[in-house]
């Protein structure tokens, strides 16, 4: 059974009604709805989102309060939960159609647009970091995947930009030596992708068909195996975290990354986190 948290700084009965609502939509499904009303601190926060992430549930809520808001996205972040914002887009949306901002509080309209804007600009800077592009500019990135060709950087790095994170990704090529700027990355933000001989194998071979086999030795397994080999040597040279791929889908690597990054970045945090699970 899927758990679902509603948190409000109200009764939080307007997200339980549209809660109900949208289940209907989703019938044979089963789903636990822990409300949480009343939340006016950051401390109250803290503790509901370590319950969320031991339940592994997701968060629906309608946080008015700016600080309370920016304490949930981080945080959830962090956590790498789901938190879905009934009330913020409405109040945006009024809040261009009104010429104004809510009444009562002055600061929330420009924070949703904060919000807005810094998805934009983490989605913009993945385009522009992807495939190795800006090397020179990876201290502004929060998380660089390293790794051969086909290990699914660029849709690993699309999908944590779209979560808020920025990330830029860069090519391990056999006999090329990687840029200064990434072995002075610090720990928890460079993770190496390793995959397995033969289905990178198969995956290059499907790509050197499409290219009219213009690719040489590039699918070749000799040449994979070497090509690997490399970048597990890069990977082990630097201490970087190395995360497997193969046969796994993008959600699932993306939790491995920001599960290792949150153990490294938040150590304290995490350790709460595993005590409530038990």
């Amino acid at each position: 059974m899927k758990s679902i948290f509603i948190i409000s700084d109200g009764t939080g009965r307007t997200a339980e009604q549209t809660l109900q609502a949208a289940l209907t939509q989703f019938p044979g499904t089963e789903a636990e709805i822990i409300l949480y009303g009343e939340v006016r601190t950051e401390h109250q926060i803290n503790d509901i989102i370590h319950e969320v992430a031991a339940r592994k549930g997701i968060i629906v809520h309608t946080l008015v309060t700016e600080s309370l808001r920016e304490e949930l996205v981080r945080i959830s972040r962090i956590q790498n939960i789901d938190a879905i914002d009934l009330m913020g887009p409405l109040l945006s949306r009024l809040g261009h159609h009104f010429a104004g901002t809510p009444t009562g509080e002055p600061g929330l309209f420009f924070s949703l647009n904060k919000e807005y804007f810094k998805r934009i600009d983490s989605m913009q800077f993945a385009f522009n970091h992807d495939d190795g592009q800006r090397d020179y500019e990876y201290e502004k990135a929060e998380i660089v995947l390293v790794g051969v060709s086909r290990t699914f950087k660029t849709p690993l790095s699309i999908y944590l930009a779209f979560k808020g994170w920025f990330v830029a990704n860069y090519p391990i090529v056999l006999g090329v030596d990687i840029p200064e700027s990434l072995g002075h990355m610090p720990a928890g933000s460079v993770f190496g992708l390793m995959t397995q001989p033969h289905d990178l194998s198969g995956l290059r071979q499907v790509r050197q068909h499409y290219l009219g086999g213009a690719t040489g030795e590039y699918s070749s397994l000799e040449f994979v195996r070497r090509e690997l080999n490399y970048a597990q040597n890069i990977f082990h040279r630097f201490e970087w975290p190395v995360i497997q791929v193969t046969n796994k889908p993008i959600e699932e690597i993306a939790s491995e990354i920001l599960a290792i990054k949150r153990r490294i970045d938040h150590p304290a945090l995490d350790k709460k986190t595993n005590r409530d699970r038990r």
